[in-house]
């Protein structure tokens, strides 16, 4: 089966890198709540409902939460891209502008800065209508 776009392979390097962008989510949420809660905690069955009470690791918990609540939707988009196709390379445009804003949000977040967050935040978004775009037009 051939790839239905030219831009196949820069959609796969998307994919992976969105998926190591959500470890690094992971990750770092469990590092700090392990720093702040104590490696029994990680180790154990957590049947008990813990929530670290830190700043950085509640940021990076929400920080984590909101990259999961758009992630479906780039997922989606691209696996759309791949199917139709994407000639003029503009969906695969909006998934670097989706991808880079995403990494810029973690820094913007962990420390706290607003407003700069929530324009890059707009950013991750306008990558994923661009995404749209592409495909519906």
């Amino acid at each position: 089966m051939e790839p239905a776009s030219a831009n196949a392979s820069h959609l796969v390097v998307l994919l992976c890198l969105s998926v190591l962008l959500l470890l690094f989510h992971i990750l770092l949420q469990g590092v700090l709540a392990t720093r702040e809660l104590g490696s029994a905690w990680n180790a154990g069955p957590r049947d008990e409902p813990v929530t670290a009470k830190g700043a950085l690791a509640g940021r990076a918990a929400r920080a984590s939460k909101n990259y999961q609540e758009t992630y479906p939707a780039f997922i989606g988009l691209l696996l759309g891209l791949a199917f139709i196709g994407d000639p003029t390379g503009l969906g695969v445009g909006g998934g670097w502008v989706w991808l880079i804003a995403r990494i810029a949000y973690v820094p913007l977040y962990l420390t706290g800065i607003p407003y700069i967050r929530s324009l890059v935040w707009l950013l991750s978004v306008a990558g994923l209508l661009i995404m749209m775009a592409a495909l519906l037009f």
